[in-house]
């Protein structure tokens, strides 16, 4: 995909959405937190139906810890790999007490720092939290980048920096949401949507035609 093709494939998406959000339910950066730690290797929809139990009982560091390993699962059980998930925030909120004032931290290495966060959780968090132009890359945006030739790379780190080079900075902040939003409805990993594709134009794949 040439850099022509680039502006034109963002421009039709912003047209298209242009204040795109996470689907995660969340009200403040700690929510978000939670949220995207147990999103690991679960859908938007289920952590959704787990925190809407969950926030209203405990929605800070100290609250989430006076629950207690046990009852914390008991509100995500409907979540894959929920036992390690539960002592992974149990962690998370015991450190962002002793070391960060009960604050979620804004530093990369920090956010990093806490258990079941990696860097993918960490640009989440950077972006949608904090505004910064940071790009997660999940499976959708693994997938779009080498399918449409927008950034081509063996693994996430490498589509991840590819992505942060080729996009137009003034699509960055909002271009994961557009992205992963595009993969999760339209360029859908077994058979992508390019009949009803506004963007299909700009991309590299062609659709095998039957006939």
């Amino acid at each position: 995909m040439n850099a022509h093709n680039i502006e034109l494939f963002f421009h039709t998406l912003k047209e298209a959405n242009p204040l795109p959000t996470t689907e995660l339910a969340y009200t403040s950066v700690f929510e978000l937190v939670t949220a995207v730690l147990l999103s690991a290797q679960a859908t938007d929809v289920s952590v959704n139906k787990a925190t809407r139990k969950l926030f209203p009982i405990a929605n800070t560091p100290e609250a989430i810890l006076a629950l207690g390993q046990d009852r914390l699962e008991s509100y995500l059980k409907t979540i894959g790999l929920y036992r390690n998930k539960a002592s992974n925030l149990l962690k998370t909120c015991q450190i962002l007490i002793d070391q960060h004032g009960g604050q979620v931290p804004r530093s990369r290495e920090a956010l990093e720092a806490l258990p079941g966060v990696g860097r993918k959780t960490a640009n989440v968090v950077l972006n949608v939290a904090f505004g910064e132009p940071t790009m997660a890359v999940d499976t959708h945006i693994f997938r779009l980048g080498n399918r449409t030739g927008l950034a081509p790379g063996k693994n996430p780190l490498q589509v991840e920096l590819k992505l942060l080079k080729r996009i137009p900075e003034k699509y960055l902040v909002d271009a994961h949401h557009w992205l992963i939003l595009h993969g999760r409805y339209v360029c859908q990993a077994r058979k992508p949507l390019c009949h009803q594709c506004a963007v299909s134009a700009y991309c590299d794949f062609k659709p095998k035609t039957t006939g």
